[in-house]
């Protein structure tokens, strides 16, 4: 256990070091279930952020960049509130046990799971009044969900994280909707509390529950870098008490989108998503999130042009690791607990991937004394071993520039079974890899990792 004390200032809170185990995971899985899962829709948009399903009560129900054109009314009725979906929330075919094994075999090494998320509906039984028929023990699936998962996925060898929004819509107020508020005023006058009540009575009880009761590796929070002020959220209080008390202090981190300012600034890690920002350089841990296609939660309206294939997966999680960050991938299941075949297919297939590549990919830092301007080169290294990841097979000689000093004396190229010795020449810095035959058998797929060492 640490023994530094922190205090609630931010030139004390950013002295911590991040835990090693996030930069070593390098890949896990985001899962987006809840209500939202129920009605599954909106309408796919190219618009960044414009298809998220899970945004259902805000953009379909309600009138917050609604383009679905009176899809609930039509196909609910306009007396059908949002809550009124819960009860057909059953989870009636959940299988935590085979969500584990299969995050397992995608090559992840962490899992975080959304415990609230806007609509405030929670995931656990959680003891707070204002949750009361709220939550998934007392409607719905009547069991604890995150409890589940997070036993399943701990008996499996992977770490667990959680999900939680900083906000709920049926209190908050943002400047980015109009009038002010996400949901219609007719669920906020029944359902919303005080908004000058929240922290105390909603955000930092069921902050302090969640980690007292699951012990999670990791926090995202989500929702508050848009509106909420510092003061408001009572940030630097919360991670003075996480970093000092938590039960799992020395192996708990945090995101940074707790409050308007954080993101990029403060934080464990700072978090992007659909690659809205290009991520935060070179000195502090960060991670990119993404759904499989253009939804975190599950969409009816996606189409198969709609998800990535895993060969652009590949490629994404190499261009993530190569610049020092982690990816976190999304699945969306269904409200009867199944994850859609398709996203099993796109783990699995990642997971063959890394059952060859992986070492090229965990424990990595951002390669330097290889390099290329070609676009199909990608760099890394752990320990001393350099790696060059290439997204299209070598049919032809490749060139690559090398850091002054720096002489690798072999070249391998993973694969299954013993690694393919590769011939290569150096003249001055500059050194030339030749291209091997093609073999069908040896699990060469999607990208192509070669080891240099001395």
């Amino acid at each position: 256990m640490s023994n530094t004390t922190y205090l609630p200032s931010w030139d004390s809170l950013d002295q911590r070091q991040t835990p090693a185990w996030f930069n070593q995971a390098k890949f896990g899985i985001f899962i987006h279930w809840g209500v939202f899962s129920v009605p599954a829709w909106r309408k796919v948009d190219n618009s960044l952020f414009g298809s998220y399903a899970e945004w259902y009560y805000a953009s379909v129900y309600g009138s917050y960049r609604n383009n679905d054109d009176d899809f609930h009314a039509k196909h609910y009725g306009s007396d059908f509130l949002y809550r009124d979906f819960a009860p057909q929330f059953k989870a009636e075919l959940f299988d935590a046990d085979a969500w584990a094994a299969l995050f397992k075999a995608s090559g992840a090494k962490y899992v975080v799971m959304t415990t609230k998320h806007h609509d405030g509906y929670c995931m656990w039984p959680t003891t707070n009044a204002h949750k009361k028929n709220w939550n998934s023990a007392d409607v719905g699936p009547q069991q604890d969900l995150l409890g589940a998962v997070t036993t399943a996925v701990r008996d499996s060898g992977l770490k667990m994280g959680i999900y939680y929004s900083i906000i709920d819509w049926e209190t908050n107020w943002s400047h980015r909707a109009e009038g002010g508020y996400f949901v219609p005023e007719k669920d906020r006058l029944k359902f919303g509390i005080d908004e000058q009540r929240y922290p105390q009575e909603i955000l930092l009880p069921q902050l302090k529950e969640l980690v007292n009761t699951y012990q999670p590796c990791l926090i995202f929070s989500d929702g508050g870098e848009w509106d909420l002020s510092e003061e408001f959220s009572q940030t630097k209080e919360f991670l003075a008490w996480l970093y000092n008390d938590a039960p799992n202090r020395d192996e708990v981190l945090v995101n940074d989108r707790f409050f308007s300012g954080m993101p990029g600034n403060h934080g464990d890690y700072y978090s992007t998503e659909y690659n809205d920002k290009e991520g935060f350089g070179k000195t502090h841990p960060w991670e990119e999130s993404r759904g499989i296609g253009k939804s975190y939660g599950f969409n009816r309206a996606e189409q198969l042009e709609d998800y990535c294939t895993s060969q652009q997966l590949v490629e994404q999680l190499i261009g993530i690791v190569s610049k020092g960050g982690n990816f976190l991938l999304n699945v969306g299941p269904t409200a009867d607990g199944r994850i859609p075949t398709l996203q099993q297919e796109r783990l699995r297939d990642i997971g063959r991937w890394m059952d060859v590549n992986g070492e090229a990919v965990y424990d990595s830092q951002i390669g330097g004394r290889l390099q290329s301007d070609d676009a199909r080169c990608a760099f890394t290294r752990v320990a001393e071993a350099d790696y060059l990841i290439v997204n299209k097979w070598l049919s032809e000689p490749l060139t690559l520039n090398l850091q002054a000093g720096y002489r690798p004396a072999v070249c391998q190229l993973l694969c299954k079974g013993e690694a393919l010795e590769v011939p290569f020449s150096i003249s001055d810095n500059t050194l030339t890899l030749q291209p091997l035959p093609y073999q069908f058998d040896r699990g060469l797929e999607y990208a192509f990792t070669y080891k240099f060492t001395a």
